[in-house]
């Protein structure tokens, strides 16, 4: 339970890929690798044809990178490697041949506006506030940028980046097209996700793909785009600035 965890449960044709970590759904590497790894899994799984993404407990849905991870990092490449996480799991959900539905029930941060946009539908609650924190610490959304970009357009996406330590609410981020619809409290939100995944699951799987394909259309560079700005971050986070920034956000 300390170091978190990531599991799938597949129940009527739907796998709901869940993680959980004590900090706030903070996402260390072996985290990330799970999801990525659930998600590609699910995606092959011939009994499945719909995937729901959430998290546990009931505050954050994700509060982005873990700080902890992060202070330990003391070279470019394991700093690639490890921003090269995010990048996994958005090129997983990207190329997954499922839809994948996600399940926002509370603030979403960096990494976790990434999740949060890689999916093909979101749903949230009102507590669902969203956050581009990364500037703040030094670094920026550099690997997550192209799939909030992609969800919400460069405007938006450039107001997250730029004010880094303002929380915009899940209203707003609905506007924008992040989440398809918000609910009043997660009671509502679960209804919503269930009768959703019910009729996805009983939907035609080959029309699903192809919508799939085209919604994603023209992220194919992807795969080398993400590794190249895991290798940003990588570097940027070794900085004094960056690395007094992390201390300081982990002493409050």
């Amino acid at each position: 339970m300390t170091e978190g965890y990531v599991t799938t449960k597949i129940d009527s044709a739907i796998a709901t890929i869940e993680f959980f970590h004590p900090q706030s759904n903070s996402l260390p590497g072996t985290l990330l690798a799970g999801i990525a790894d659930a998600i590609h899994a699910a995606g092959n799984n011939n009994d499945v044809k719909v995937i729901v993404l959430q998290s546990a407990g009931e505050k954050a849905f994700c509060a982005g990178a873990s700080f902890d991870e992060l202070v330990s990092i003391d070279d470019e490449p394991t700093g690639q490697k490890f921003f090269s996480g995010f990048a996994n799991v958005i090129n997983a959900a990207r190329k997954c041949p499922k839809l994948i539905i996600g399940r926002v029930h509370g603030k979403a941060v960096g990494g976790g506006v990434g999740l949060a946009s890689a999916v093909d539908y979101c749903l949230a609650n009102s507590n669902a506030a969203v956050k581009l924190s990364e500037l703040a610490v030094g670094i920026g959304p550099f690997v997550v940028g192209p799939a909030v970009e992609r969800k919400i357009g460069t405007s938006a996406m450039s107001q997250l980046a730029i004010d880094a330590t303002s929380w915009r609410s899940a209203e707003w981020a609905a506007q924008r097209g992040l989440y398809a619809e918000v609910f009043n409290n997660t009671e509502e939100l679960d209804e919503a996700v269930t009768k959703l995944a019910n009729r996805l699951a009983t939907s035609n799987p080959e029309a699903m793909l192809m919508l799939k394909k085209i919604f994603w259309h023209g992220t194919d560079h992807w795969d080398t785009l993400l590794t190249e700005r895991a290798g940003m971050s990588g570097k940027l986070v070794l900085s004094d600035f960056t690395r007094n920034a992390i201390a300081q956000f982990k002493a409050k």
